[in-house]
């Protein structure tokens, strides 16, 4: 094992330092030890680590994982989009692509307002779940879910949104299950705060993979293809949003810029 890695600290969905959500992107030539990369993502203690290697197969151009304090997680959309970032940065070009182990081929490419992500986009039906709700701290108008883990909350305004305070303790003990809490927004389209508690990550900064599942849920409800969304938390951040068709599926793209904060080596060894 290397003693020390290249290390980049990135803000993600941000136009300045110090918004946006923060991922620490880590290219490496081999894969490490599972409990290594564990042990660095819990060591970065941010909502994500991305660590990349070539990919070998051909499939893409590298091969993605992504860790947050306590585990590793199936989708990641602002700590792809920080990798592409990195990438594209470092080598050139106006698109990169990255083979997940559950996600499929992921991609970002540059767009003219900085970036866009393409993530597969994630269906919910409308249903209930009466526990979850009871503890968002305040009761939604309708509740959508997917079978992955994935729950959208709708509530009436931004406001609500904005003054949720739910047990936080309470959804960590349902398992790490993402709870979208959205509303139409004032200054956006929609907006939305994430909350992740049973993932290591209580609220989210912006949570990529949360807009994957509301893009095709807004795009329905808005009815058109493209909107404007900001994710409320204390850092916040905005996407730009759109739902294509692909030969794989339906698509989210979900465009924004990054900036990097850190550049550096990451010690692992005394």
């Amino acid at each position: 094992m290397p003693d020390t890695l290249p290390y980049w600290h990135v803000d993600a969905f941000a136009s300045r330092p110090f918004t946006g959500n923060q991922a620490a992107v880590m290219p490496l030539v081999e894969w490490l030890p599972d409990a290594v990369l564990q042990a660095i993502g819990e060591e970065n203690n941010f909502a994500e680590t991305a660590f990349l290697v070539p990919d070998a197969t051909g499939e893409a151009d590298y091969e993605l994982r992504w860790f947050t304090p306590t585990c590793e997680i199936r989708l990641c959309g602002h700590a792809t989009l920080a990798s592409g970032h990195v990438l594209l940065g470092q080598n050139g070009g106006d698109r990169v692509t990255f083979r997940t182990r559950k996600a499929g081929v992921l991609e970002v490419r540059r767009s003219d307002a900085g970036y866009e992500l393409a993530l597969p986009a994630i269906p919910t039906e409308q249903g209930e779940w009466a526990e979850a709700a009871a503890l968002l701290g305040a009761q939604p108008q309708e509740v959508w879910l997917n079978p992955d883990r994935y729950g959208i909350y709708l509530f009436g305004s931004e406001d609500e949104v904005r003054a949720l305070s739910p047990d936080i303790r309470g959804l960590g003990a349902l398992g790490d299950d993402q709870f979208i809490c959205t509303a139409p927004g004032d200054r956006t389209d929609v907006v939305s705060r994430v909350f992740v508690p049973g993932g290591g990550v209580d609220e989210d900064s912006v949570t990529g993979s949360a807009h994957a599942a509301l893009t095709p849920f807004w795009a329905a409800k808005l009815g058109r293809d493209a909107f404007t969304a900001h994710q409320a938390s204390a850092r916040g951040g905005d996407v730009a949003c759109r739902l294509a068709k692909s030969d794989g599926g339906e698509r989210a793209w979900l465009g924004g810029q990054c900036v990097t904060v850190v550049e550096g080596r990451f010690y692992v060894s005394g």
